[in-house]
């Protein structure tokens, strides 16, 4: 990727080297992270170089007259203006030109300061516009102007109030194992940024399950991004989230893929682990027939706050583990917990954030009493 923002924008902060070498400096360095629990190599999955963020948010800079995109500046003590962003994939890169020059022409930048973009690898957008203003029917109607000139959905927002111009939602499509699958993304929560590398992440779940059967239980399933797959190879999937509205989603995309075979249950992992064990007695999982299932296999996709003591002790009861992580550094912690009684098969790392420190980390962990 070849950016003339390099070394002023904080949003990339290793690229000297370039895209392989500071790929390979996340594997090495997280080789001696986990060598003292795993001395097998660890899978990199690449990322493309460029255009690879389908998720980017942006601040809204008013100087004089004009108006600007900026990011933080890479010593977090100011800002940079920026006129487009390589990070962002081909759509929201080809609109944001378009899209800030309607803003002026429409003259709704007033207390405009932030603006998010959504796409999906078609071109289908989101865009949230936020404000530090209530904005009116007025508002509305210029914002609908934009919408219809530049086809794209439009959701203003303001302290207590969300305006939406056609959806709050895009279509994606994912490609896994010769299969496409569908999601609807819903503005303002947590989705996969890079959806490349979420093929990928997907494809090498499937395949560490492969020698797993009977039924899965997922942990922090969100909208259903790891479960719609599993569910084609479980014979059932038992999934939990703790938001309301991506649990709504799980069930959207549930049925906009066809699965049926999948129990959502909107409950903190705390909460789960009582129903299981029988200490404390929920409305919400009623229906659901724990009996029912076998299950021996566990998926785990925590914040990055990671999991806690307890949650690894829950996990640890099961013959399989999978566990994916957006902080290397919780997941070790976690690890440690894990391999008193689990041994590790596998790590991979996903290249999810290239140009920064972040790295995407897969374990595969199987009980050592079967190993």
């Amino acid at each position: 990727m070849d950016c003339k923002y390099f070394g002023e924008c904080g949003a990339c902060r290793v690229y000297e080297s370039g895209y392989d070498a500071q790929l390979q400096e996340k594997v090495e360095l997280n080789k001696k992270r986990f060598w003292h629990l795993f001395q097998g190599e660890i899978s990199a999955f690449a990322s493309p170089d460029v255009h690879y963020r389908a998720r980017s948010e942006f601040k809204l800079w008013h100087h004089g007259d004009a108006i600007d995109y900026a990011m933080n500046n890479i010593t977090k003590d100011g800002i940079v203006l920026i006129e487009s962003c390589p990070q962002v994939n081909e759509h929201i890169d080809a609109l944001m030109p378009k899209l800030l020059k309607e803003i002026k022409a429409k003259e709704i930048d007033f207390k405009l300061f932030g603006v998010d973009f959504l796409s999906s690898t078609s071109g289908e957008i989101v865009v949230s516009l936020l404000y530090h203003r209530r904005l009116d029917d007025a508002w509305g109607l210029l914002a609908k102007e934009i919408a219809k000139e530049l086809d794209i959905y439009i959701i203003g927002r303001s302290r207590k109030q969300k305006v939406v111009i056609g959806q709050d939602y895009i279509t994606e499509k994912l490609s896994v194992e010769g299969r496409e699958y569908s999601f609807h993304y819903i503005e303002n929560s947590f989705t996969q940024p890079n959806p490349r590398v979420n093929e990928q992440m997907i494809g090498w779940a499937l395949e560490k399950f492969a020698n797993a059967k009977d039924d899965l239980l997922e942990l922090y399933c969100g909208v259903g991004n790891f479960t719609i797959p599993f569910a084609t190879h479980f014979e059932k999937v038992l999934a939990t989230e703790i938001s309301k509205s991506s649990i709504n989603a799980a069930k959207e995309n549930m049925k906009l893929n066809n699965i049926s075979n999948i129990e959502f249950v909107r409950m903190s992992v705390e909460e789960f682990v009582s129903a299981l064990d029988g200490v404390r007695e929920f409305r919400r999982m009623q229906e659901i027939n724990i009996a029912s299932y076998k299950i021996e296999s566990i998926f785990v996709d925590p914040p990055r706050s990671g999991m806690d003591a307890t949650s690894c002790a829950f996990a640890s009861r099961y013959k399989h583990i999978l566990y994916i992580s957006c902080n290397p550094e919780t997941l070790l912690r976690d690890l440690e917990i894990l391999t008193k009684t689990h041994e590790i098969e596998d790590m991979a790392l996903f290249d999810q954030f290239p140009y920064t420190h972040h790295a995407e980390m897969g374990v595969k962990l199987i009980r050592k009493d079967t190993a």
